[in-house]
């Protein structure tokens, strides 16, 4: 039996995170001066009470950190308004988080146990409580539970899919206040995982608020006219307008984030204020976040860099590319900033998704026969395309994970990835497609050109200079591209109706997976995987919408995500990563360009605790998330 509770194992990992256990010694927690002027006039409790009764205790020294100063104002750019989620992005309590190792740790929890994959026993910090001070226990697990998830006005389609195992739902029960427990019958080995995401499942809920707008709880007049007030159309619509822990919009509703919203409505900058109640401390006592409040301003996406450069943002990473690096590092003397540049862990910067299920039938045949794949990947000059945008700092290859995956190969990496015009005009010649029109470009078998539509989210300008060195080279084959800028929205929108040929987006978010890594992501499971969103949708409904996968490989792919979710050995595992990380090399469902481009972070001067060498990823590690931004501080 695989049991982790607090034993070596997990002892070992939390001394790497820089993580000490409440004991006997902790430290005694200190007053800052934020929150003093409340704690004095009697609206607030002091901080030892504020606490947990075993908060979780930071050694900055053996992450090698500096201790830091509370206090200051940390400045920050988003460029849509939705974009303030990122606050829960970066603050990055989870109730199990990845640690700079991208090792699992206890966070929110003070422990868990995990027998055999089939059992997670989840032991809460006792006295651990919300932003609002009201207690978080097992209580709003079982509210989630029972209150929201399996209920069918709050969630039609039932709790989330990666608590279905075989088609089941798990038992959950809540021994006591601080225990909560998820048993399978069969083994569920990304459960622990997909807590840790950039985007957490939540499954749990701050009770005591949210049951004032639920109908098993709530005064019936009081809620038919708290629903009539907010003009929605029912107590369900009402519950699931406020109930958005990860939108981080409803500043009433408490959070466990280390800030809290402070602003409501549409506004130009939001500020987000130290949390009283957060969990974590240092050794010397001193109550994270060190920062006391965090300042995003919308700006428009061509601003950033611009903004930065002027020294308008104090830490900043989203909204900047590579070729705003030379910019920046001219402004770092004037903006008394430093630009870093750090990995990232995507498994692409670039990639290019034909549609297997777009909605023309004969550009899918098309697109579906594997030799064009191969042929429009071969066909793209890659060295080119990293000197012009990347000075050669990047690294040239197909889309597969990178060196720090253990599941990494040099052959997948450049599997239809050199730059053969005569393979790749062999290939499509092969494929049916030999004959021309008199600008040399291919027809199609219906006798149609072969202009391949390109869609992109217009954000990043070096998609679109990399695409137009890649139009050149495919004239070279026949394929005549045509780019076409849209709006995120409704790009993906486009995609997943099948009305996109092909487009472009990052590779895999999940560049560097592990062994504990679920590989979902590569079968079709989600429409979020541009090259087969229809697929993806018929599994997240049951079948209700989209279209069962009707390729050998992507069905192969299906049964292989499946023997992972059941084995029950790393070996099984890691045979399953092997075989479907070699179909998706061969079979180019999505044709890389490059990864590893670095990724510029401005840094005032003033901050500390900022790591210099790093990797910006989504998952893992939630961009700045698991560099811990509640332990940077300023030095003044």
């Amino acid at each position: 039996m695989f049991k982790t509770t607090r034993p070596l194992f997990l002892a070992a990992a939390l001394a790497v995170a820089g993580i000490l256990p409440a004991t006997a010694d902790t430290p005694t927690p200190i007053e800052g001066q934020f929150w003093s002027s409340e704690v004095n006039a009697g609206h607030l409790p002091p901080v030892q009470e504020r606490l947990p009764a075993e908060p979780l205790v930071v050694d900055l020294a053996a992450k090698g950190r500096e201790f830091g100063t509370p206090g200051g104002t940390l400045r920050t750019m988003v460029t849509r308004s939705k974009d303030i989620r990122q606050m829960v992005v970066y603050g990055y309590a989870r109730l199990v988080g990845f640690n700079e190792k991208y090792e699992l740790v206890p966070d929110l929890l003070e422990s868990f146990e995990n027998e055999d994959n089939r059992k997670f026993t989840l032991n809460l910090r006792e006295g651990h409580k919300w932003s609002d001070g009201s207690p978080f226990t097992s209580e709003d697990f079982r509210y989630w539970w029972e209150d929201v998830a399996n209920n069918e006005l709050l969630s039609p389609s039932g709790p989330p899919d990666f608590l279905i195992v075989e088609g089941k739902s798990p038992t959950v029960s809540f021994p006591d206040a601080t225990t909560v427990v998820f048993e399978w019958d069969d083994p569920n080995p990304k459960f622990l995982q997909s807590l840790a995401q950039a985007r957490p499942p939540f499954i749990y809920r701050p009770a005591e608020f949210l049951k004032q707008y639920h109908e098993k709880y709530a005064d019936a007049e009081e809620l038919a006219f708290l629903v009539d007030d907010a003009r929605v159309k029912s107590w369900a619509a009402l519950h699931n307008k406020l109930d958005n822990l990860y939108k981080f919009d409803n500043h009433e509703l408490p959070t466990l984030q280390p800030w809290l919203n402070a602003s409501s409505g549409k506004k130009i900058r939001h500020n987000f204020v130290r949390n009283p109640y957060y969990h974590r401390i240092d050794s010397n006592g001193v109550q994270l976040p060190y920062i006391d409040v965090v300042e995003m301003e919308i700006v428009a996406p061509g601003l950033v860099a611009a903004k930065a450069n002027a020294g308008e943002t104090d830490l900043q990473g989203r909204g900047l590319s590579f070729r705003d690096a030379s910019i920046l590092k001219k402004g770092e003397k004037v903006g008394n900033y430093k630009t870093l540049l750090w990995k990232t862990g995507v498994a692409s910067q670039i990639a290019i998704y034909p549609n297997l299920n777009f909605a023309d039938e004969a550009w899918r045949e098309v697109l579906r026969d594997v030799r064009v794949r191969r042929a429009l990947s071969l066909a793209i000059d890659r060295n080119t395309i990293n000197q012009a945008l990347y000075f050669k700092l990047a690294q040239p290859g197909a889309m597969s994970v990178l060196p720090a995956s253990p599941f990494y190969s040099e052959k997948n990496a450049e599997a239809w990835a050199q730059y053969d015009i005569e393979q790749a005009n062999a290939l499509l010649d092969e494929a049916g497609l030999a004959e021309r029109d008199k600008s040399g470009i291919r027809l199609l078998p219906d006798g149609r050109p072969m202009e391949l539509i390109i869609e992109t989210a217009g954000e990043r300008q070096e998609v679109e200079n990399a695409l137009q060195i890649v139009t050149d080279t495919w004239r070279e084959i026949g394929v005549d591209l045509v780019m076409r800028p849209l709006d995120r929205d409704i790009l993906r929108n486009r995609v997943f109706a099948g009305n996109t040929m092909a487009s472009v987006w990052y590779g895999w978010d999940d560049g560097i997976p592990q062994t504990h890594t679920s590989p979902a992501y590569l079968a079709p499971t989600d429409q979020v995987f541009l090259a087969w969103p229809k697929w993806g949708q018929y599994h997240q409904t049951g079948g209700d919408v989209g279209e069962a996968p009707d390729m050998p490989e992507a069905e192969r792919l299906m049964k292989l995500a499946h023997d992972w979710e059941i084995a029950t050995t790393n070996e099984e595992r890691e045979a399953v990563w092997t075989e479907m990380l070699n179909i998706h090399a061969d079979q180019v469902y999505a044709i890389g360009i490059l990864n590893g481009a670095p990724q510029p972070i401005v840094v005032s001067n003033r901050l500390r605790n900022v790591p210099e060498q790093a990797m910006w990823a989504w998952e893992p590690g939630a961009h700045f998330g698991v560099h811990r931004p509640d332990e940077f501080f300023f030095a003044d």
